[in-house]
């Protein structure tokens, strides 16, 4: 298996996901405003979204009035995408042939841990007009007590694996290693990260449609997974019927030089 944070050889997981992407779609969480906020300021005149998958951080742009084209491998993800109006070409970020296209802004939410780095930096540097940036963001969930430890309790029964899992609950920000590969490439004159924090309150029903969407989760036997969310269910059940996951919303921004 690839180490923690560095994923992309496992091509199994990383395009597990076109079997569920209306569920992706409708659970998966958002991005908070404040980092919207962040990438409008920017003021590019067109983006390309890396990864988009179903396009839930494109879409959020294009409400913003930008252009965004998307890439994504899955064509049954790249199609609900399409479906939400957004422009999507099917294709690997590696493998994807740009032409001459350029762009201000290149995004990857919750998705350049499925890209090769070595290809995928220099790259997105080279697609880069002078002074773009190239922002990367992946979401964290903590679980409050007695969550988090009732949580911890069904996975040592049923998925003991996938303790270290992001929605089990905790802010490990496994993804460090490659704002390290920007910082370590030389391609940009500055690498600036920032955690922007939120909040959701998820109901059962939620919680195990979003658990539902993780290629760890999605490994699983059925039979195993069908326990797992079952005592998931009965957790959540007792815990009140809902629960509540403080977000940190992990990001880094790498410019090119203007």
């Amino acid at each position: 298996m690839p180490s923690e944070g560095r994923f992309h050889t496992d091509r199994t997981r990383a395009e597990s996901f076109g079997g569920v992407a209306d569920q992706y779609d409708q659970f998966r969480p958002s991005y908070p405003k404040a980092l919207v906020d962040d990438l409008v300021a920017l003021h590019p005149a067109d983006v390309l979204d890396v990864g988009c998958g179903t396009g839930k951080a494109a879409r959020l742009l294009t409400e913003r009035g930008l252009q965004v084209l998307g890439v994504e491998v899955d064509p049954q993800m790249a199609a609900v995408a399409r479906g939400h109006g957004l422009d999507v070409e099917v294709a690997s970020f590696e493998a994807w042939q740009p032409g001459d296209r350029h762009f201000d802004l290149i995004t990857c939410a919750q998705a350049w841990h499925w890209v090769d780095p070595a290809v995928a930096i220099p790259k997105a540097a080279a697609l880069l007009r002078p002074g773009g940036t190239l922002a990367l963001f992946w979401n964290y969930d903590e679980l409050d007590e007695p969550a988090q430890g009732a949580f911890d309790d069904v996975y040592r029964k049923h998925a003991p694996e996938l303790l270290r899992s992001v929605v089990v609950g905790g802010n490990r920000q496994t993804d460090r290693p490659h704002v390290e590969d920007l910082e370590a490439s030389g391609l940009f004159a500055s690498v600036r990260t920032t955690t922007y924090r939120w909040e959701r309150t998820y109901t059962g029903a939620e919680w195990l449609g979003l658990v539902g969407t993780h290629s760890d989760h999605l490994g699983l036997h059925q039979a195993r997974r069908a326990a797992l969310l079952d005592a998931l269910s009965a957790t959540i059940e007792a815990l009140g019927g809902t629960i509540a996951s403080h977000y940190g919303t992990y990001s880094a921004f790498a410019r090119v030089a203007p």
